[in-house]
């Protein structure tokens, strides 16, 4: 007789435990489906694994984020009092297991206080590790553990959906600041340049990803005089373009009171501070051409030199200071002055041009700029800027471009 009741006894703690499986189930996806925190989800977990299954220790390992390298202990039972070695990554160990195996680690730190671990896969993907210890009633183990593979499963992918779901928040948040700073952006740069008798404007504008910190302007008067500027702000995104709106705003108010170029740098200088408190900067190059006096004023704070070349002349406009912003008081500021030839080239560009990668890995270096320059400076500014593009395009081949890419061409006509 005792056989048949051992075996009764038996089924009646298999389905025992299959009832208590179905039922955990059950509230764990209706857990789910009402939207509970990972957090509570964890507890539950935790309750069910101490107080149903008699699992005395267990450690619950969750992806941190995309990079499967990237892992966290999300919770654990029976560690409490187990000093783990503060900063220790376990990943390499974790991604080494790809199925359900039992631990035999005496000297690891952390494996030698379990003896199962099971991974749990998403797609292929591992998500989770649970790693198990003992139970505080070793009858029917075996059951227990696959109950808590099925309970583990069902969390972590679980975790996983609401991981990827924040992501798409986040992403859609990117999306909606880009598109906001692109159009913020789209109000701010010039669409029609001037093109005269005495002078023309030509710009090739390439935001990266269709909102960047590139800025361009100008500025004409009355007088027969032209103010023309180029500037790269830190930053992307709304931020960048709202630092932008408000650069645009003092640009032209200041350049309007008419004062001298060292003056209206260092006003606007402090306004940039002001508005960011030294945290943002921008490297920014302006110039006044005079056509009466036939004479280029500039000042150039941080940004690459601007080239300035005709038939026997080239010139780098490097003269100014250092970048706008970073401190309240510019340090030191030198107007440079230059009397134009007859025929003249002015080339300013942000650093996205020799940024610029060949596919053999070669950069788009300066002095290519300035070669190429002297050899087209004859062309109109937007013929000039037509061809600097194809031969940057040719340059390039499959690779992309690095980083925003602004150029600014004036052309200045002679007598």
């Amino acid at each position: 007789m005792s056989q048949p009741i051992t075996r009764v006894n038996r089924l009646e703690r298999e389905l025992h435990l299959r009832q208590l499986q179905v039922r955990r189930l059950l509230q764990m996806t209706q857990a789910i489906n009402n939207n509970v925190s990972a957090e509570d989800l964890f507890q539950m977990y935790r309750a069910f694994l101490r107080q149903e299954l008699g699992v005395n220790e267990m450690a619950l390992f969750v992806r941190e984020n995309e990079r499967d390298e990237e892992w966290r202990l999300a919770i654990s039972l029976g560690l409490d009092d187990v000093e783990l070695p503060e900063g220790t990554d376990y990943t390499q160990e974790l991604m080494e297991l790809k199925r359900a195996v039992t631990i035999d680690e005496p000297d690891h730190p952390l494996f030698r206080h379990f003896e199962h671990v099971v991974p749990v896969l998403h797609k292929e993907r591992p998500i989770a590790f649970i790693l198990i210890g003992s139970f505080s009633n070793e009858d029917d183990m075996y059951e227990r553990v696959q109950i808590i593979t099925t309970i583990s499963n069902v969390i972590a992918v679980a975790i996983e959906n609401k991981r990827l779901f924040r992501r798409q928040i986040e992403q859609e948040r990117l999306e909606a600041d880009l598109d906001l700073g692109a159009k913020v952006q789209h109000m701010l740069i010039p669409k029609d340049l001037p093109s005269n008798d005495f002078y023309e404007l030509s710009a090739i504008y390439r935001p990266k990803l269709g909102v960047g910190g590139d800025y361009f302007d100008f500025r004409e008067f009355t007088d027969g005089k032209l103010v023309f500027c180029i500037g790269d702000f830190t930053g992307k995104g709304v931020s960048a373009a709202l630092l932008m709106a408000n650069f645009q705003a003092n640009f032209h108010t200041l350049i309007r009171k008419r004062t001298d170029l060292q003056e209206f740098v260092a006003e606007i200088n402090e306004s940039v501070f002001r508005i960011t408190d030294g945290e943002r900067f921008v490297t920014f190059f302006v110039a006044e051409y005079d056509r009466v006096a036939h004479q280029l004023r500039y000042v150039n704070a941080g940004h690459p030199p601007a080239v300035l070349v005709s038939e026997n002349h080239f010139e780098l406009l490097d003269k100014g200071t250092t970048v706008l912003g970073s401190i309240e008081t510019l340090p030191m500021l030198e107007v440079g002055v230059v009397d134009l030839p007859p025929q003249a080239l002015i080339v300013t560009y942000t650093d996205g041009l020799t940024d610029l990668e060949s596919a053999a890995g070669e950069t788009f270096e300066e002095e290519i700029l300035h070669q190429f320059a002297r050899r087209q400076f004859y062309r109109s500014a937007r013929n000039f800027n037509d061809n600097l593009l194809a031969r940057l395009e040719d340059f390039r081949q499959e690779k992309s471009y690095p980083d925003d890419l602004t150029i600014l061409t004036c052309r200045i006509f002679g007598d």
